[in-house]
């Protein structure tokens, strides 16, 4: 069986009883980073073999996992932070592992965007999750369709991005159009801060931006 297990994204609380049992039992921890998820296993005490799964070897490595799944060997996956194939990889393994008829599990619990769209205090019947957007290529063409949701849209943007994120809002004639922005979810240093983004865009210009972001955009009013 295939088990998607969420890590935590700052708290090293923030895991549940039945992913550490999970971690025990494995026979195998698919990690995105097997010097970050190591630690990890160290802080719980566990000690299993592991071995990289990431961006860049999932293609050349998915067949020799799919071929483990089934000898009948119970495999983790874990991505360095939050819930495997969110903005991490997973998906490839899970598509194959559904076409070769192996069980795969995702166990509920730790994701960056979750939290960041409940303190929003923007509507969450209906919302609309973008990730990370492209660099370059379509970004504006992204930008433009977001603008034109009526429903909330959850972003994930670096540090390094962030202003000039702001500043395409504000380009694109947003400027006034509410943000939430939170930053180091369930860390110490967690903040959410609130306001327009010509307003926001101000604030980190004043205040460097440190930590990972996740943006909620409200959406166009109807």
């Amino acid at each position: 069986m295939l088990f998607l297990i969420p890590t935590p994204i700052g708290n090293l609380e923030d895991i549940t009883l039945r992913a550490i049992r999970l971690l025990k039992e494995c026979d195998l921890v698919l990690a995105e980073d097997t010097r970050t998820s190591g630690m990890l296993l160290k802080h719980l005490e566990i000690s299993k073999p592991m071995a990289s799964f990431h961006i860049h070897n999932e293609h050349q490595k998915l067949a020799g996992f799919i071929r483990q799944l089934k000898e009948g060997k119970n495999i983790c996956l874990v991505s360095d932070a939050g819930t495997p194939a969110i903005s991490d990889p997973g998906f490839l393994l899970v598509r194959e592992a559904i076409r070769e008829g192996i069980e795969v599990q995702c166990l509920p619990g730790a994701t960056a965007f979750v939290p960041a769209l409940v303190c929003s205090g923007f509507p969450t019947e209906r919302f609309r999750y973008e990730g990370f957007l492209p660099q370059k290529k379509g970004r504006q063409t992204r930008l433009k369709e977001i603008l034109e949701s009526t429903s909330t849209v959850v972003l994930y943007e670096s540090p390094h991005r962030i202003l000039k994120l702001l500043e395409e809002l504000q380009s694109l004639g947003a400027g006034d159009r509410q943000v939430s922005v939170s930053r180091e979810i369930s860390k110490h240093f967690e903040e959410t801060v609130r306001g327009t983004a010509a307003e926001l865009l101000v604030h980190f210009t004043t205040k460097t931006p440190k930590g990972e972001f996740v943006l909620c955009v409200a959406g166009k009013d109807s």
